[in-house]
């Protein structure tokens, strides 16, 4: 039996250093000031996806929903190992919450079909929620296996996944038939570099809104498909899919399907109040230990 394993990933904005140039008024991150990045446990969840294919053959299929620029990510996708790349990209559904998301991304898997395993980050982080696998896998009616750390076993056979996931204080072994979701979490697997070969190839691969951009004029529809054809026969093109392609409700979509309401941001600022100067002497941190152990602080 051949296995598929469906990744699903997301382009984040690097948060790793936000200043205050990036802060808007209100106390929101401008996304545009930022570049954007492969959340980084997405993209360990790749990696364990293509450790199971070079171990079991198979397929992976890499899924995002995003704004047309996160082509970009979908071919480091392929540039690793991933066999088919799909951007779920559509103006409505922009500002859709976990709800809205973990729905689109349900209609867009049951729109590709038959599968063994979903992989996904534990959280992005942008949002940090770590809601949107679990909800995904709710949705689809299978099992899922959270903060996985390791695949212990795959039987094809008999159906069956083991994994070893994290818990507070240590970690329990989980076994699951498939299919399966599971959510990756941090260091469970070093993403391997990309593969020259496939760099060089899938460097040129391309989604629909790649190709219209490079019509001169994008209302040439005979272009348009001549060039997607040509993508397609080549093994080039980033698989691109709107609302109606995956036949979702486009009220459970984006803002109209986002029951989240946020209702105030605060910018909060940390600063002191008062300080101290300690001299770099003995006599300096001997008074500063004194000082934080008759505080509490530590002692």
């Amino acid at each position: 039996m051949s296995l598929h394993s469906i990744v699903l990933v997301k382009q984040v904005p690097d948060t790793s250093n936000i200043s205050g140039d990036v802060m808007r008024p209100d106390g929101t991150v401008n996304r545009a000031r930022l570049p954007a990045i492969f959340n980084p446990e997405d993209q360990e969840a790749l990696e364990l996806a293509l450790r199971l294919k070079d171990e079991f053959g198979g397929k992976v299929t890499a899924l995002t929903m995003g704004p047309p620029n996160a082509a970009k990510m979908l071919r480091e996708c392929l540039y690793m190992g991933a066999d088919r790349a799909i951007l779920l990209s559509d103006r409505r559904f922009a500002a859709a919450d976990t709800l809205a998301t973990s729905y689109a991304l349900y209609k867009a898997v049951q729109h590709i079909g038959e599968y063994d395993l979903i992989f996904c980050g534990r959280q992005a982080i942008d949002g940090d929620t770590a809601q949107v696998g679990p909800q995904t896998a709710e949705k689809l009616g299978i099992p899922q296996i959270t903060y996985a750390q390791e695949i212990q076993k795959l039987d094809l056979k008999q159906r069956t996944i083991r994994a070893r996931r994290a818990i507070k204080n240590g970690h329990e072994i989980l076994e699951a038939p498939l299919p399966v979701l599971l959510t990756v979490i941090k260091d469970a697997a070093e993403p391997r570099p990309f593969d020259v070969r496939r760099l060089c190839n899938y460097k040129r691969a391309q989604s629909k809104f790649e190709i219209e951009a490079t019509v001169d004029n994008s209302h040439d529809l005979v272009l348009v498909d001549e060039l997607l054809e040509k993508a397609k026969v080549d093994d080039l093109y980033i698989e691109t899919w709107n609302i109606e392609d995956i036949d979702a409700d486009v009220e459970m979509c984006g803002l109209a399907g986002s029951p989240t309401k946020v209702h105030k941001v605060e910018n909060v600022i940390l600063s002191g109040s008062e300080y101290k100067k300690i001299s770099a002497t003995t006599d300096g941190m001997n008074e500063m230990i004194t000082e934080l152990m008759q505080d509490h602080i530590f002692g």
